[in-house]
């Protein structure tokens, strides 16, 4: 520790006034004196505690319906005042304005006034004026002012008082105003936010919940989550969650949320492995396994329904990196539970934010969430062979699937359980021509499956393939100025092929 300061005077003004009292108490002992505001200074006189009003400092009274209460040179002053200037030192002498230590402020709420649905007079009342001031004029002069912009700092707080008889390190000082900009930062951003209404005039995000993860992508990388992951999911047991396993539970959540119906999914490096939908969950998860469960191993699993003893029963058999569900029965838990670092996570209702974004080279791409899940009114049947009610639902359900692997992808689904499907390749053939080997390998027979590409073919050899696989419906976007070959091809073969309009690219 290192130029201890002695905190003699403190300003203390807060909207909030959980967990005050100890501090107030702390500072009464200490023979702090307290200058404060309206509600803040009623609240320290129920206290029993000296306390003298801003006010009267100033001499000016609170104005403007309380929009000016602090913003004058008697508050700042003492604030700003550098203690080893002289010539600020004799201005303070000059003007008859003490120095202030220690300051005692947060922000007004208003995050949470835009999230109520406030009229926008309540919500402009709810930008703060005097607190941010009285914040980053602490924290630019914390060479001598301890700082405390968030009631989440108190308990820091009085074990300084504790610890250092009333005085604040440089080392803790700096501390705090890493915070307390850190808290300014996120407050104007909300604030443009507000104002910019979705609008794209400059790029500004801030999150403040910072997690520090074991290692990022791979073990030479560093990394971090910044957001609150406890609003998303309740983790219920296992290991620490790395970065990877991050990246595994978004793509596993967006692609689950495709589903009103019951349905299991694995996922393996952000992609569909197997899925099923089905009434009976127990069939599902074996249809999903049944999929690739050589993939399986080490997988995310997946459901949009409640798993119970019978279904864990079966899981407990796969070694498997994480179970995602929105509820479980107690003894499926225990049977889950029996492996120790098994990640269990309960998946809460959450509105993800409708805007995506990645760094890239020196700047940032943001785009609109993809959003657009097809349905049969979409489908624009561009054959003379239509498909049967039932080919449409599970052109329907490789689509979803398709919307969520990476590109370039084709999907082979029968009977709404994915059979098959080719991931990330350079050539979309390539990708059909995977799909195709894998369904084989795991004994699917593709007569009756249908084909989802998640863009156009720019030629007819996937149908044509598709078709001697035994392939016989076929759902993708269109566009190709080569469309008129893969129809001619289908309308020769009595396949049938439907035009959605809408292309889901995945990198």
């Amino acid at each position: 520790m290192s130029m201890l300061k002695k905190i003699k005077t403190a300003l203390i003004s807060v909207y909030h006034k959980d967990n005050l009292e100890k501090v107030i108490e702390m500072l009464s002992i200490e023979n702090v004196k307290i200058f404060s505001t309206g509600g803040t200074k009623d609240f320290i006189e129920k206290l029993g505690v000296k306390v003298t009003a801003v006010e009267d400092l100033t001499t000016y009274p609170s104005i403007l319906g309380g929009r000016v209460k602090t913003l004058h040179p008697k508050v700042f002053g003492g604030i700003l005042a550098r203690r080893e200037n002289k010539q600020d030192l004799a201005q303070l002498t000059e003007y008859l304005i003490p120095e202030i230590d220690l300051v005692i402020v947060d922000l007004y709420p208003f995050e949470d006034t835009v999230a109520s649905g406030a009229s926008e007079n309540d919500i402009i009342e709810k930008i703060d004026i005097g607190g941010i001031s009285l914040i980053r004029a602490g924290a630019k002069n914390f060479s001598d002012v301890l700082i405390v912009s968030s009631r989440n700092q108190y308990s820091d707080l009085i074990n300084i008082l504790k610890t250092n008889n009333c005085s604040s390190s440089l080392e803790e000082r700096r501390k705090f105003a890493l915070d307390a900009f850190n808290n300014t930062s996120s407050y104007d951003t909300a604030i443009f936010k507000y104002f910019a209404e979705g609008g794209n005039t400059a790029f500004k995000e801030s999150y403040s919940m910072k997690k520090e993860l074991r290692y990022g992508e791979n073990p030479h990388q560093k990394g971090s989550f910044f957001g609150n992951f406890e609003e998303v999911f309740d983790q219920l047991h296992g290991k620490e969650i790395s970065y990877n396993n991050l990246l595994d539970i978004e793509a596993a959540v967006n692609l689950i949320a495709e589903f009103s119906e019951p349905a299991f999914a694995v996922l393996k490096h952000n992609n569909a492995c197997g899925i099923s939908s089905k009434p009976d969950l127990h069939t599902a998860w074996n249809e999903a396994l049944a999929a690739d469960p050589v993939s399986a191993f080490g997988g995310i699993l997946i459901t949009n329904r409640n798993i119970y003893k019978e279904v864990a029963e079966e899981l407990n058999k796969l070694f498997c990196e994480e179970v995602i569900a929105p509820s479980y029965d107690t003894d499926a838990l225990e049977v889950l539970k029996q492996k120790k670092n098994r990640i269990i996570l309960v998946q809460k209702k959450f509105d993800f934010p409708g805007k995506q974004f990645r760094s890239l080279l020196n700047g940032v791409l943001v785009q609109d969430r993809d959003l657009k899940s097809e349905t049969k009114a979409d489908l624009k049947t561009v054959t003379k062979t239509a498909p049967s009610e039932k080919e449409t639902e599970d052109l329907l359900f490789a689509a979803k699937i398709c919307k969520h692997t990476k590109s370039n992808t084709i999907v082979l689904v029968k009977n709404t359980q994915l059979l098959a499907s080719g991931v990330g390749q350079t050539s979309r053939v390539d990708a059909l021509k995977q799909a195709i080997e894998k369904a084989h390998s795991f004994g699917f027979d593709l007569k009756g499956a249908v084909m989802a590409s998640d863009a156009f073919f720019p030629f007819p050899d996937c149908v044509e393939i598709a078709h001697n696989a035994g392939i016989t419906a076929v759902i993708q976007p269109g566009g190709s100025v080569k469309d008129q070959d893969s129809i001619d091809f289908c309308d020769k073969k009595g396949m049938s092929m439907v035009f959605t309009g809408f292309r889901h690219f995945k990198h």
